[in-house]
């Protein structure tokens, strides 16, 4: 009797429902992103909202490529992963909202790929996780630009559409990244 449940594992139906929720969340703000921008930058806490993505993002791209403590290969490859968003929040054009792009579709990215990598990790067969991520992710970007050409005082904008998938590639890389030097930190080359 096949198992009815979509999901290879409570891991995997974890990370779907994070992704789904982080995708909610970015959907259900459209409307009223202009105002919070807004009230944070009135209270100068633009920067600091910001900060605190581009961390959470780090974050979460370390966390899921993490499998034990990390040597020195691994934090070596935190500070690249750092720094890159560090650099891309300092070069990005635009305004600061504009840059939380970088940050919601890394996560989102970070979690589909996760999830998908669990799913083929449990015998399922999922041909390139990390191209299937990087697609879904960009198809809800492009959704959440088609969404917001409907809402007034909105627009739709190739270049953030462009952005949300440059966000999810950094992510899936620097997640890539990560994993591979925790995989050698595991076998004992990351310290030495």
């Amino acid at each position: 009797m096949a198992d009815p449940s979509p999901f290879t594992s409570d891991r995997e139906r974890r990370l779907w429902l994070c992704a789904l929720a982080v995708v909610v969340a970015i959907y259900s703000t459209l409307g009223l992103a202009g105002k919070l921008a807004e009230v944070l930058r009135e209270h100068s806490l633009l920067p600091a909202a910001l900060l605190v993505l581009m961390f959470l993002t780090v974050a979460a791209i370390i966390g899921s490529g993490r499998r034990q403590r990390p040597g020195r290969r691994e934090v070596w490859v935190t500070c690249g992963v750092t720094a890159v968003y560090g650099m891309a929040v300092l070069r990005m054009g635009g305004s600061l909202e504009e840059r939380t792009h970088l940050f919601e579709y890394g996560i989102v990215a970070v979690l589909v790929y996760q999830a998908l990598g669990e799913r083929a990790h449990n015998g399922r067969r999922v041909p390139a996780p990390a191209a299937l991520a990087l697609v879904a992710t960009a198809l809800l970007g492009w959704l959440d630009e088609g969404i917001q050409a409907l809402l007034p005082n909105r627009v739709y904008d190739n270049f953030d559409v462009l952005s949300n998938a440059i966000a999810a590639l950094i992510a899936i890389v620097a997640n890539l990244l990560v994993a591979r030097a925790s995989n050698a930190v595991a076998r004992g080359q990351g310290d030495g």
